[in-house]
């Protein structure tokens, strides 16, 4: 029991490390999606980086100009006295008291060390008083006798060295060396002040960089998450806020965007209403009739033929209105759900519409309609026959449907070398240029009073757009109110899943 217990402990410890992990993991990773972190994180970056390169640079640049101005300095002292040993020839002579003051003041000023070295490299003169009679031999002493006085400045110990050459005054030539090695101990705390003074402005900079990082990540974010607002308030069904972002040109894009869906779901929400609303009434229609015509025979012993006959053909047509309406949905369902299983052949283009005219040819002769097929070309694609026939079919029917009388309907097929090209005009009474757009939604009807008329579903469109996206073409309309209506579908002539 008690070992059933530890491994249930052990089990709820796991269990909150696993909880603790998955946290750290979220704040660890999660806050960097936020745009306004990284907006903060950009904006503190942008201040602090350069402070701190700032630093580097004006600390580099004044640590060398002071160390090119000691330089100097002490390069003018070095040759002053460099010409005065010349004069007095101090390698053959033993070298003044005057002399030897100037050397160890000099050394006194800068803080330094100065050596006088002979032709054999020995130490002269030292104003430490630690090797003089020793030897001497390094790189810069042996260049500085050929004439080149030279200069090196080590950082790490402190130090400035700089070597002058002593001439003979008769040969020219360099007889002598005085190496001076001086302290940067000076340049090094002007160093250390200035570097307080520059952290001090680096700090001050770095905290205004925040305190603009966390007003400009508000203030940038704030358009964005109006946004936000808004699609949350649509989401929650209040569809009557449109956006007016205008702060950036990308919030105007999304703004843009936004209310044209919400356009858009609004006309589609409206469609459907009406459609629901169609629908009950459609159906609601036959019912009164059959209640009707059950009341008569229910209250009349005897009812006429005539009467009788005449309930009967009502109920027929409005059954057949909503057997229509029915069949034209489940073929929208059908094909919604089959989407991606279409059944590809190849078929002959220019036979499979001449079957659908032939259907449809008796529809147009009741209303004098002339339908007329042109093909340019023999033409044969792949394509499931049964949905792209759906498709043209409601295509011609509209065109017959909403005609004029003694009108025509022209239906023509061609092809170039990828895609078949099927148009379908007529003389008929056009469409509105504002509903042009909305044709293909389901459940739009441009006229509903004319549609009701003349049994329009509202599906029809929306059927034949289905069917041609499904084998990967396009359908575009062109039409004028009075002046008719053209379709124009264009399918691949090779199926390409």
């Amino acid at each position: 029991m008690r070992r059933i217990q530890a491994i249930r402990n052990t089990s709820i410890l796991n269990g909150e490390l696993v909880i603790i992990s998955g946290v750290k993991r979220y704040l660890k990773w999660g806050i960097w999606k936020s745009l306004r972190a990284r907006i903060v994180l950009l904006v503190i970056l942008a201040g602090t980086i350069p402070a701190l390169v700032l630093r580097g640079v004006v600390l580099s640049s004044f640590e060398k100009r002071e160390v090119e101005v000691r330089t100097a300095e002490i390069q003018n002292q070095c040759t002053i006295l460099c010409n005065q040993l010349s004069d007095v020839n101090y390698i053959t002579g033993d070298m003044s008291e005057v002399l030897k003051s100037e050397l160890v003041q000099m050394s006194n000023i800068y803080n330094g060390r100065v050596l006088v070295i002979d032709h054999d490299f020995r130490i002269q003169e030292d104003t430490y008083d630690m090797d003089k009679g020793k030897t001497i031999v390094s790189e810069d002493v042996i260049r500085c006798f050929k004439g080149k006085g030279t200069s090196n400045y080590d950082a790490k110990n402190r130090y400035i060295e700089v070597t002058s050459p002593i001439y003979d005054k008769g040969t020219e030539k360099a007889v002598g060396v005085m190496l001076i090695s001086v302290s940067t101990d000076m340049i090094s705390d002007s160093v250390e002040i200035l570097d307080d003074r520059v952290i001090a402005v680096c700090l001050t900079i770095g905290m205004v960089a925040v305190i603009l990082a966390f007003s400009a990540g508000f203030v940038m974010t704030r358009p964005f998450r109006r946004i936000s607002d808004s699609i949350a308030a649509v989401t929650e069904g209040y569809e009557d806020d449109y956006l007016h972002e205008k702060a950036y040109t990308e919030t105007m894009l999304i703004s843009d965007a936004f209310n044209k869906m919400l356009g858009r779901m609004k006309v589609l929400n409206d469609s459907r209403n009406e459609f629901v609303s169609n629908v009950s009434h459609e159906l609601k229609t036959p019912l009164t009739s059959m209640k009707v015509l059950a009341d008569s025979l229910l209250i009349q012993e005897d009812v006429p033929a005539e009467l009788y006959k005449e309930f009967m053909g009502d109920l027929s047509e409005e059954i057949e209105r909503e057997n229509k309406i029915i069949n034209d949905l489940l073929s929208l369902v059908k094909m919604d759900k089959t989407a991606n299983t279409l059944n590809i052949k190849s078929e002959n283009m220019n036979t499979l519409i001449e079957k659908i005219l032939k259907r449809l040819r008796p529809i147009a002769a009741t209303r004098n309609i002339e339908l007329v097929f042109e093909s340019f070309r023999p033409v044969t694609a792949e394509v499931d026959e049964m949905k792209l026939s759906l498709a043209i079919t409601n295509l011609v029917e509209n065109a017959i449907k909403y005609n004029k009388e003694n009108g025509w309907v022209h239906v023509s097929l061609n092809a170039d070398h990828k895609n078949c090209h099927i148009e379908v005009a007529d003389s008929g009474i056009g469409i509105p240029q504002e509903a042009v757009e909305h044709v293909f939604e389901r459940f739009y009807r441009v006229d509903k009073s004319h549609s009701r008329e003349i049994g329009g579903t509202g599906l029809g469109l929306a059927i034949a757009r289905s069917a041609v996206v499904m084998h990967r073409g396009a359908i575009r309309v062109y039409s004028q109110v009075g002046a008719g209506t053209t379709f124009t579908v264009r399918i691949p002539l090779i199926y390409v899943s």
